[in-house]
């Protein structure tokens, strides 16, 4: 699955020219903490967002650093801070050179880039031009979309079986051949011998994410290597 199968499209921009009262106005009505900023040609030139917006002169919370950390940064800093903080121009305010993503990028880029920066949004580029956005909640989206695709199934026992049989020995943290395997009508009963307690809930889960799989029963056995002692199944 890529950006463009799940990205909003066409996103909500807003003028780099535009009052600053007009993007506040924007976000509350549309209840979205950020837009992309565009110039008069439509180019992508900004993103503004609630973060932009914290240290502001009309709340009091402007940035007040240290006399000695003032000297460091030296004027500079402070004229920037001055112009975040009291300008009323969206150009102003607006972070520049906002991180993009083209429309064919992985969501495994996504998630990785959102992460990194800590930022909720990221704009989607084609050909360069602003496409649309993409954001944490349509993730969501793209998440609930495919947990209830994957409810979905007319799999035999047999298949699922095999199917929960190649992803758990799929997975480096299970011992080969440790793990038995039953299903009847889509319930699948997990026995066999554990080394770590741990992979009790995973080896769980990894069933339980199989299409087709109604239920699970653990029945799986931990064998403590270090004392020997046997230990049974958690109730699920």
């Amino acid at each position: 699955m890529d950006v463009q199968d799940i990205m909003t499209s066409p996103a909500l921009t807003i003028s780099s020219r535009a009052h600053l009262r007009e993007a506040i106005r924007f976000m509350l009505n549309r209840r979205v903490s950020g837009l992309p900023v565009v110039d008069d040609d439509g180019n992508l030139v900004g993103v503004i967002s609630e973060g932009d917006l914290l240290h502001r002169a009309e709340l009091g919370t402007e940035k007040h650093r240290p006399r000695w950390l003032e000297l460091l940064l030296g004027p500079g800093r402070g004229a920037s801070d001055y112009v975040q903080s009291h300008s009323r121009c969206v150009e102003d305010v607006m972070t520049r050179d906002p991180i993009c993503v083209d429309e064919k990028a992985s969501l495994e880029d996504v998630v990785r880039l959102m992460e990194k920066r800590r930022i909720k949004r990221l704009p989607v580029t084609r050909a360069g031009k602003l496409a649309g956005i993409v954001t944490r909640s349509d993730l969501l989206r793209a998440l609930m979309q495919a947990s209830a695709q994957t409810g979905l199934s007319t799999r035999t026992d047999e298949d699922i079986k095999q199917d929960v049989a190649a992803a758990i020995e799929a997975e480096k943290w299970t011992a080969p051949g440790s793990i038995r395997i039953e299903v009847v009508n889509g319930h699948v009963t997990l026995s066999g011998t554990i080394f770590d307690e741990r992979e009790r809930d995973a080896i769980r889960v990894c069933a339980e994410n199989r299409p087709g799989v109604t239920g699970v029963t653990d029945e799986l056995i931990w064998i403590d290597p270090t004392g020997g002692s046997f230990m049974g199944p958690t109730p699920i």
